[in-house]
């Protein structure tokens, strides 16, 4: 199971936080933080040749002893990232960039409302629903 969905705008900060224990966000944060660097990473390692595709799913960027990081890209710099626990084994990489790839359409539609402030904290509860869901969907 998903334990923790953010979303990370551009500029690296956290625009959506979702976290299953929330007592754990801040332990979340930190694993969360030193996972960009290795997003920005393997997204160079992939090459010029990907950077016309819609977004970018480099999958596992690293497991800790609790939780394995994956990570997605989109062509705007934002940055999707799941922790998911590393006891649980039955889920593989293309179940995870399927996940990302339905979070990123959820959150096209949220952005692309023109009612909020751009730059405001995404609050919608129709996005929070289906992040809930996926983090429940992830096996």
């Amino acid at each position: 199971m998903a334990v923790c969905i953010m979303v990370i705008v551009k500029e690296n900060y956290p625009f959506y936080v979702r976290s299953i224990p929330v007592e754990n966000e801040l332990k979340f944060h930190s694993v969360v933080h030193t996972s960009l660097d290795l997003v920005d990473e393997k997204i160079s390692a992939m090459g010029k040749a990907l950077v016309d595709q819609r977004g970018l799913c480099p999958g596992l960027l690293y497991p800790t002893e609790d939780y394995k990081v994956y990570g997605y890209v989109t062509n705007s710099k934002v940055k999707f990232v799941t922790l998911v626990d590393s006891s649980n084994t039955a889920h593989r990489d293309n179940e995870i960039c399927s996940m990302f790839w339905k979070l990123h359409n959820s959150y096209t539609d949220v952005t692309c409302n023109p009612f909020p402030n751009p730059g405001d904290r995404i609050r919608p509860r129709v996005f929070d629903n289906m992040v809930t869901s996926l983090m429940t969907q992830v096996c």
